[in-house]
């Protein structure tokens, strides 16, 4: 059948090229004048490499990527190991699947040159301002007036999605924290942890956390801190809080490495960290969200982009299983909407947890210390192949 994706962004590239494999003719409206990624690293979960391998695209992932040894928790003031999880053989064995970190724009460009030779049609400049379920069709309507339609209409135009206007009045929600990136070739960084580790420094309110990139050539660091203008004054306007004179005074009382590190952050530009309410309905009839239009969420458990992924998979899944297309997309939301939302609400939980202080610091730290490094009881429910109870 025919099927537009609206954006083409990670989710949507995974979604258009999970469908054309499956034999459906699709078409990605993607408003940017060309296809392309913002930001720098990528955390890849085996949730999402178990995807990305069924379709065929690992390979070259492994390539432009980082398998790390450890993802390590280490405190920001102090500098001592907190806790780390092994992502070596029993890992990969665990759960089927490596984890990766790399570039976002190495990730899109390998998604955009998988999709052009499955037929995708991939179409830039196209500003989709309309959506509309016909009952046996659906349609999308650009800014410029041009019309598509399709058997399906699938949304994965990010956090500011435009087509979730049709299931929700609701905006995104600000978490008052804003972070900084940076990128550098790895013999320009001083002040980095082991190149085989992914690391977050954890402190009072703040994290930064360090990775390589592009298979060891350079290296990725984040800022993560709460505005006290943005506590003060919630009304303030993007751009008018988290300068980099707040960034100076959150990491001035880090360890002597995390202070030296973020002097190679890019200082112009910073990023207020979003997400939104979880979202119970994503489909009606022949319209479904997919990826951050769905279910953005913070990033302390690094799932968006996988969480995307997995949408994809689903997706493609239950629209082979028919059996017929307002179904598939019930059942779609049916297998992804509770989980997603659990995500979302682990990832603010865990933000809270990274970001204490006092008592609850104390205590936290000390719990870490005990934790096994092959101890994946609190990983299972997120990489796994197999879903297990909340706890």
């Amino acid at each position: 059948m025919d099927i537009l994706v609206v954006g083409g962004g990670i989710g949507g590239l995974t979604a258009a090229l999970a469908l054309a494999r499956d034999g459906h003719q699709v078409r990605v409206l993607e408003k940017a004048a060309q296809f392309a990624e913002l930001g720098a690293g990528l955390q890849l979960a085996p949730n999402a490499t178990r995807v990305l391998d069924r379709l065929g695209v690992l390979g070259r992932i492994l390539q432009a990527g980082v398998r790390p040894r450890r993802l390590v928790l280490r405190s920001a003031v102090t500098a001592e190991e907190l806790t780390a999880l092994d992502l070596g053989a029993p890992f990969q064995a665990r759960y089927g699947a490596p984890y990766v970190v790399m570039h976002r724009s190495d990730l899109l460009t390998i998604l955009y040159d998988a999709c052009r030779a499955a037929g995708v049609g991939l179409c830039p400049d196209r500003d989709v301002r309309a959506v509309t379920d016909h009952g046996d069709t659906a349609s999308a309507v650009c800014a410029d007036g041009r019309r598509y339609q399709a058997a399906a209409v699938i949304a994965a135009d990010g956090l500011h999605s435009g087509v979730r206007r049709l299931f929700t009045a609701d905006q995104p929600v600000c978490s008052g924290f804003a972070a900084y990136r940076g990128t550098a070739g790895i013999e320009e960084v001083t002040a980095r942890s082991a190149l085989d580790e992914v690391v977050a420094w954890i402190g009072p309110d703040l994290h930064f956390v360090q990775y390589p990139l592009r298979a060891g050539q350079i290296y990725n660091q984040v800022a993560v801190f709460r505005s006290r203008k943005y506590a003060a004054d919630p009304g303030l306007a993007d751009g008018q809080w988290g300068g980099p004179d707040e960034l100076d005074g959150a990491f001035g009382t880090c360890c002597p490495q995390v202070r030296e590190a973020t002097g190679f952050l890019w200082r112009d530009r910073w990023w207020p960290m979003y997400d939104r309410e979880p979202l119970a309905a994503w489909t009606r009839g022949r319209i479904a969200l997919l990826g951050d239009a769905a279910h953005p969420m913070l990033q302390y458990l690094a799932q968006g982009a996988c969480q995307a992924i997995e949408d994809a998979a689903t997706l493609a899944r239950t629209l082979a299983a028919g059996p017929g297309v307002p179904e598939a997309l019930a059942g779609y939301q049916a297998q992804r909407a509770s989980h997603a939302a659990r995500v979302q609400r682990t990832a603010r939980t865990w933000g809270d947890i990274w970001h204490v202080s006092g008592v609850g610091a104390l205590l936290r730290d000390e719990l870490f210390r005990r934790r096994p490094s092959d101890d994946y009881s609190y990983t299972d429910w997120l990489y796994g192949p197999a879903r297990t109870p909340e706890r």
